[in-house]
């Protein structure tokens, strides 16, 4: 006999621990870029985007600290929280194909790039929870992220990012599954 748990079992269990941080915390950090980009220079705001995406993992666990939640429930005793953390760590190192893109002369493209990478964490999330939100989150995120970058003026496409950005963590926590 196995001890090999049900991957229903398993999806429950992950979705056990905070579904709402995460987002909760991307939220507040993109939010913050897109309000700061309406003053900040193109370059800062690209090194800025590169924050955003380090700090929001860390911002998560402490909101959840603060009530008393555990972000990763399941430990590594779930198989399905060990591929939504590797799939965090495989998104990074993706993050320098962005960085030389956005040093081909316009720094926004990190931005964009760190709006999009962001998102994609979202499709192991979905499969992991057993949401669907997870698709749509990220398939959506990065549509909009692009309509923005190529149809708002120059002034304003960082916070238009930011913004989708933004509307999309608010998606999520209207419509995950908890």
């Amino acid at each position: 006999m196995s001890n090999q748990k049900p991957l229903i079992e398993l999806q429950a269990n992950f979705r056990n621990g905070s579904t709402t941080a995460m987002p909760i915390a991307g939220l507040i950090a993109w939010t913050a870029l897109g309000l700061a980009a309406l003053w900040l220079d193109d370059v800062m705001i690209a090194q800025s985007a590169l924050y955003i995406m380090a700090a929001i993992l860390p911002m998560a666990y402490l909101i959840d600290k603060s009530r008393g939640r555990n972000l990763f429930a399941g430990g590594t005793e779930n198989p399905l929280t060990g591929l939504f953390l590797w799939s965090i760590g495989t998104i990074a190192v993706i993050v320098p194909l962005v960085i030389l893109g956005a040093n081909q002369g316009n720094p926004l493209i990190l931005v964009l790039g760190m709006a999009i990478l962001a998102g994609v964490i979202w499709i192991p999330y979905g499969w992991a929870a057993d949401d669907p939100v997870g698709g749509r989150h990220a398939i959506g995120r990065a549509v909009g992220c692009y309509v923005a970058y190529y149809v708002v003026p120059a002034p304003y496409q960082a916070t238009s990012i930011c913004a989708v950005v933004a509307l999309s963590y608010i998606y999520s926590l209207s419509f995950l599954r908890r």
